[in-house]
């Protein structure tokens, strides 16, 4: 835990002298990169620690931004209210969705999950009259919190306080008793019901703080684009995180973060080149499944393995 905490302060360390060397350009795009880092950590929690493969996380992403920008923008509410509404309603809709989903395994529960985030990205892209269809709601300002965070600057700092303090409290949740209870679920369910553990329990808690953090990265993208609108909710935003985690690898924290910075530089660099963003993101799934199954980190540490034996 304590090597965990280190590297996470250190990182944050790194992270903070940014702004002084970064044009404001890059600065944004990392904010963005550090707010699928939380995103991405979130999904992991329940795919990597509680083996529960999700194509449905979008809907907790996208349903937290929602809330943030029709309490900000429809209902002029303040964003000191906005951003733990958003929090604590994507928390409820992963609640709901776990009720639901956790009655299956395996492809069915993947399908479950898909089928109950589009009946979310349905309501937002039809109910124009409250979310604006596929226009979106535009204008959400951002929250004031002591100082304005309306600056590039400011506001990143804060992006990188939420990711950090998420950070460490995922840490200390999958090093806890409850995250290694969750990894022998993961191993052997049946095993962990012979021992006297609520597996139904254990998965549902999982499912819901994995809901939470999403909802929170969810909040802190919509203040960063100031918009949000039914592509926060899309399938295509499901799998792209999913790709992060399996690209830096599963049930490592440390893999989903440089996954989601590698497709979000990636996405950048090729956005520049082609509108093909889509193709090339199934090329990245393809190449990691058949050449790193077990992600960046696997694949660094096979590596480092084998130079030991040498």
């Amino acid at each position: 835990m304590r090597r965990y905490s280190l590297v996470i302060l250190l990182a944050i360390a790194i992270f903070a002298a940014l702004p002084y060397v970064l044009p404001t350009y890059y600065l944004s795009l990392t904010t963005k990169i550090l707010i699928f880092v939380l995103f991405a950590m979130s999904l992991d929690l329940l795919i990597g620690y509680t083996g529960l493969a999700s194509l449905g996380h979008a809907a907790f992403f996208g349903f937290g931004g929602y809330v943030v920008g029709l309490l900000v923008v429809r209902g002029q509410v303040s964003e000191w209210i906005a951003l733990p509404a958003g929090v604590a309603l994507a928390t409820a809709l992963g609640a709901l969705f776990a009720v639901l989903a956790l009655r299956a395994r395996g492809s069915y529960f993947l399908m479950i999950t898909l089928a109950l985030a589009q009946v979310v990205w349905g309501i937002a892209f039809g109910w124009r009259t409250l979310t604006g269809g596929d226009d979106g709601l535009p204008g959400v300002k951002r929250p004031t919190f002591i100082v304005s965070l309306a600056d590039e600057n400011s506001f990143y700092y804060f992006v990188l306080l939420m990711v950090g303090l998420s950070a460490l409290a995922l840490v200390a949740i999958v090093r806890s008793p409850f995250g290694h209870a969750l990894r022998g679920i993961r191993e052997s369910e049946t095993r962990m019901l012979a021992l006297g553990f609520n597996v139904w329990r254990h998965q549902f808690a999982a499912f819901v703080i994995s809901a939470a953090f999403a909802g929170l990265a969810g909040c802190l993208f919509v203040y960063n684009t100031r918009f949000v609108s039914p592509d926060v909710l899309h399938v295509v935003r499901s799998a792209e995180v999913l790709i992060m985690v399996i690209l830096g690898g599963v049930g490592t924290l440390l893999g989903p973060a440089i996954g989601a910075a590698v497709i979000i530089l990636l996405e950048d660099f090729v956005s520049s080149l082609t509108q093909r963003w889509l193709l090339i993101l199934g090329i990245v799934y393809v190449v990691t499944t058949l050449f790193a199954p077990r992600g960046l980190v696997g694949l660094y540490r096979d590596y480092f393995s084998r130079n030991r034996k040498r």
